[in-house]
């Protein structure tokens, strides 16, 4: 085949496919384009996720008529005019390929007038094929409205994401955008609806506020370090707050929204042994250096970034967030025996216990500690008595409380051993199953006395809007409530006194992209994950009467040895085990 050189329209496909993957990536584009021109408000119109419209209005620069043709062309820019520009850039567009790579997969239409034109100007563009220049009335600022996204390029358009990831998508796009500039006023629109409000006043934690609710902005702390040229500013959560996924890690390098794995590594080695398995903490930081120590001119989506000293880099970032640990979380320190014993609010027991051994629970309710053993117990287990044998793992042997110890543990004595047994996951189970009998007859409710207000990050409001019937078959009435929030009405009765924001938050908050989809197991999982944020916690110290109400009705669950979501509920020592330990039998 012979070689040839490809037609305009094909390279500008080609170059396309590089810049514009999804809706999010032409709203990046414009929206950083705004930002360069010193816009202080841009407003974001979408419909139908992306796909029909995309409109991005500002209050810019503006850009001249005798200029527009140009600004559609490849390689056009006013950003650059050296090769040595690349190494000093201060500005987040520059590679003057986003307004031509997006005019060529849709039907794009530019109006733009600056301050010292009586009129503004209008350029249409329909894949690739640009036409004249007209005259146009509007504001000073610019205007871009992207139409029938991916039109000519069908196979593109297949490729995306179902509307409500690729609103999330945009959602997390643009409210980043709103916390690194929150000097800017951002309006975001979906379908007509405001999705996300920023004042513009300059204050970041408002815009936290605003995107994660008070509490959670209340929560956040501030970070501000310095060391030589490198600046780190910006929140991270405490280590009490925490998502079970790393999109909430967000780091901006001048100004730059990048993607860069080992700025996270440098962050979650600051919370190193400081969180729990498979928990990562909410991070917003921006990092600041002299642009000639950055490359950002790596990867056609300016999503990546090269550092000319990324240990000094990684180092910053890792101080930073350890000083702001240090600084606003105090040392733990062991609570006085005293405190140890205090109501456990947010699970209630069931049944009133069955006494497994009434001489030791006499001796309790006196006071007066563990009966004294018998002489045939003081000899301990005798080589006639025969060892229990190991009972089907659906079934539990009647367990003897004997207590807790880690402030998250029961420890357990059976007929065929010891049994250790975590606490939360225990309860998890137990919640779970009760849910489960419930369901078939309708979960009952139980009413709040006062509403609670739930206000969500636009993302993840999206997802707790599709799961609200879900919601109404396992016991919750919850209701919006504005934009981006929801009103809590009543939550099931198997939880009340436990907090009804988190129990509705965890639904939606530790769902990945795409995991919305379970079909006939959605319920179940929904169910699961309330379960998990209502067990008693590790740490949480229960009075004896919990303790043994917890073992009995574990007995009684269907499937006792793991939590609804497979980790096991407790580890066996057994007889046998325990006895080689020793050396009494066996290998010595």
């Amino acid at each position: 085949m012979p070689i040839r050189i490809l037609a305009d329209e094909v390279a500008s496909q080609i170059a396309a496919g590089e810049v514009v993957e999804r809706p999010a990536s032409v709203i990046k584009e414009l929206l950083e384009n705004a930002l360069d021109a010193k816009a202080a408000q841009v407003v974001v119109q979408v419909a139908e996720a992306g796909k029909r419209l995309i409109e991005i209005a500002d209050d810019g620069l503006g850009i001249p008529a005798e200029e527009l043709q140009l600004a559609v062309a490849r390689h056009a820019t006013s950003k650059l005019r050296t090769a040595d520009d690349l190494f000093n850039i201060t500005t987040l567009g520059f590679r003057g390929e986003a307004l031509a790579s997006i005019a060529s997969v849709s039907r794009f239409t530019l109006t733009s007038r600056t301050a010292d034109s009586p009129v503004g100007a209008r350029l249409r563009v329909e894949g690739g094929h640009v036409g004249l220049t007209e005259q146009a009335g509007g504001p000073v600022g610019t205007s871009v409205r992207v139409e029938d996204l991916f039109y000519n390029v069908p196979a593109r358009l297949k490729f995306l994401k179902r509307d409500l990831t690729e609103r999330q998508q945009i959602d997390g796009l643009v409210t980043r955008y709103a916390l690194a500039y929150p000097d800017v006023r951002i309006h975001l629109f979906h379908d007509g609806r405001p999705a996300l409000q920023t004042s513009g006043n300059g204050s970041r934690r408002e815009v936290l506020a605003g995107l994660y609710g008070v509490d959670v902005a209340r929560q956040m702390l501030e970070v501000t370090f310095q060391a030589d040229a490198i600046g780190v500013e910006g929140f991270i959560s405490p280590v009490a707050l925490t998502r079970s996924n790393r999109r909430d890690i967000t780091f901006f390098i001048n100004g730059r929204w990048v993607q860069d794995s080992s700025l996270s590594v440098a962050l979650l080695q600051a919370y190193h042994t400081l969180l729990m398995v498979g928990r990562y903490p909410i991070s917003i930081l921006f990092v600041n250096l002299p642009p000639e120590e950055v490359d950002v001119n790596v990867h056609p989506a300016k999503a990546e970034v090269r550092f000319r000293q990324p240990d000094a880099v990684f180092s910053a970032v890792q101080r930073a967030a350890k000083r702001a640990l240090l600084a606003y979380s105090p040392v733990p320190s062991v609570a006085p025996a005293s405190t140890w014993q205090r109501p456990f609010d947010s699970w209630q027991p069931g049944n009133p216990p069955r006494s497994i051994d009434p001489a030791w629970d006499m001796a309790q309710e006196a006071g007066e500690g563990l009966p004294p053993l018998t002489e045939g117990e003081a000899q301990g287990p005798s080589a006639s008595a025969p060892i229990q044998e190991s009972l089907p793992s659906g079934v539990l042997p009647l367990l003897r409380l004997i207590g807790q110890f880690g402030a998250a543990y029961l420890l357990a004595e059976a007929p065929d051993g010891l049994y250790l047994i975590d606490q939360h996951a225990a309860h998890e189970r137990v919640l779970f199953e009760r849910f489960m009998l419930q369901r078939p007859k309708g979960i009952p409710s139980q009413a709040l006395l006062e509403p609670a207000l739930l206000q969500l990050p636009p993302a993840t409001a999206g997802l707790l809007q599709e799961q609200m019937e879900v919601l109404g078959r396992v016991g919750f009435d919850v209701e919006p409530f504005g934009p981006n929030t929801f009103r809590v009405r009543a939550i099931p009765a198997l939880l009340s006194g436990a907090d009804p924001l988190a129990a509705v938050r965890v639904v939606v908050e530790d769902f990945e992209e795409d995991e919305a989809p379970l079909q006939a197991e959605i319920e179940a999982k929904v169910i699961a994950r309330v379960c998990k944020r209502a067990a008693v916690k590790a740490g949480q110290a229960l009075t004896m009467e919990e303790q043994r109400a917890l073992l009995r009705d574990l007995e009684t669950c269907q499937s006792p040895r793991t939590c609804p979501h497979g980790r096991p509920t407790m580890i066996h020592l057994s007889v046998d085990l325990l006895e080689r330990q020793f050396g009494r039998k066996g290998a010595r």
